[in-house]
């Protein structure tokens, strides 16, 4: 209540803020109908299926862990590739980095995509951009000045 007598005041008179009109600050918290009792507003949750019958939520457990390492991974091999360049680095950033956006995008396709026909689709087209994605850091790695070295590139100008 303070705030918003602060925010009131900071405003001449005459303009109110957007949040301290009446209407934002008098919403029921529940909603009331004729011989009915009062039911807390909810939202239903969509929650996507599992991608194989197979799956549990140990198995699940792992795989989420296994990506915020991956992601925590990622930040530190940011500053491990400028400081120290090398082919080991190389590699690893190209994996690290394939899997973490075939990991994000199959997430995104979980959530968004829907229909038998059309996760399949979705899913060869990932494994496919994940393979040629793969194959591109290695061939770059392999045959030009690889990731290390180009990220010092970017910084050295």
């Amino acid at each position: 209540m303070a705030a918003i007598v602060r925010l009131s005041s900071v405003f001449r008179k005459g303009v109110k803020p957007l949040f301290y009109q009446s209407t934002l600050l008098a919403r029921p918290a529940v909603v009331l109908h004729k011989e009915q009792q009062p039911q807390p507003l909810t939202a239903r949750i969509h929650s996507s299926p599992p991608l194989y019958a197979g799956s549990d939520s140990k198995a699940a457990s792992l795989h989420w862990t296994a990506e915020r390492v991956l992601s925590i991974a990622l930040l530190a091999l940011g500053p491990v590739a400028y400081f120290s360049p090398g082919p080991v680095i190389d590699y690893s950033l190209a994996a690290a980095l394939t899997l973490h956006g075939h990991w994000g995008l199959g997430q995104v396709f979980t959530d968004y995509v829907h229909g038998d026909t059309k996760v399949k689709l979705a899913s060869a087209g990932l494994f496919v951009l994940s393979t040629v994605t793969f194959a591109g850091l290695c061939y770059f790695n392999y045959n030009d000045v690889g990731i290390c070295n180009a990220i010092a590139l970017l910084y050295s100008k």
